[in-house]
């Protein structure tokens, strides 16, 4: 029997599916899309030339060579680990510095921090959490070394990050008349949030008005707390005192926003590279 060269990449998302036990969760476990992780499993399966997760309800369990697999995928990835970390350690002499923009820094860059340190944990970085202008400028002079960003700009070389829906949020307490315009709470520009939901509710010809407006999204969480209004953002914002609204306002759906990871251009330190390559699609 040939032998056949195993793929780390693969293994890892095997994994974070045989824990998680469907593919949406394993999806955000590693960083990719669900489609992504669907087609990792099948050339995995087809590699080894068995099955090695089956449908139960909604979960996916593994068969009895998937049992198997997961020890030696298990050992693996940590020897696999273990090499990386010791070839790397002189990379992180000097911090990486990461320019985050507010909407992800409570929401998904405490995962992202938490698997660069589980696979890096002698590396050093520095968090600078501003508006996407002032984050790209930052970029360009190379004050940061990567930037996690809503907005899209060509410049820079980026991969995507994470894909989320954006949804109408409004405070657990809050109540509008149907005949009156929506009160939007709303960020100021410039936000991808406001422009993409202006736009769409243009297209629906649905009337709003501007009920409070802030540079914050603490401002913005107060709010909606108080009840003045609603806005748009993605689905990770939700929390204590916050609820999802729309269908029973007749609102339009949103569509999905990408977070992407940008590095700088032609120079990018050897740091913020190997922390950017953990996830490029594999």
């Amino acid at each position: 029997m040939a032998m056949r060269d195993l793929d780390i990449g693969l293994l890892r998302t095997f994994l974070a599916v045989a824990d998680r036990e469907n593919f949406a969760g394993a999806a955000d476990q590693v960083f990719r899309t669900q489609a992504a992780v669907s087609q990792q499993m099948q050339r995995l399966e087809a590699m080894l030339g068995c099955q090695l997760l089956i449908r139960v309800g909604r979960r996916k369990r593994l068969t009895e060579q998937g049992v198997r697999l997961r020890e030696y995928a298990r050992r693996m990835l940590a020897l696999n680990d273990e090499a990386c970390r010791a070839m790397s350690q002189s990379v992180f002499t000097v911090p990486t510095r990461i320019g985050v923009c507010a909407d992800a820094v409570d929401t998904i860059l405490p995962d992202y921090l938490a698997l660069c340190a589980r696979t890096y944990p002698g590396m050093r970085i520095e968090i600078q959490v501003n508006r996407s202008r002032w984050l790209a400028a930052a970029l360009r002079r190379g004050d940061i070394d990567l930037m996690l960003e809503l907005e899209v700009f060509d410049e820079f070389p980026r991969i995507t990050f994470r894909t989320s829906p954006m949804v109408w949020i409004s405070g657990t307490h809050f109540h509008h008349q149907q005949n009156l315009p929506l009160p939007l709470v709303l960020v100021d520009s410039p936000c991808v949030f406001r422009r993409m939901a202006l736009s769409t509710l243009e297209q629906h010809h649905r009337p709003w008005r501007n009920a409070f407006e802030t540079p914050t999204l603490a401002g913005m969480r107060a709010a909606l707390r108080a009840g003045l209004g609603v806005t748009p953002r993605t689905i990770e914002m939700l929390g204590p005192g916050f609820k999802v609204v729309g269908e029973e306002l007749g609102l339009p759906a949103l569509p999905s926003v990408n977070f992407h990871l940008y590095s700088r251009a032609g120079d990018c330190p050897e740091g913020a590279r190997k922390l950017s390559e953990l996830f490029v699609p594999h």
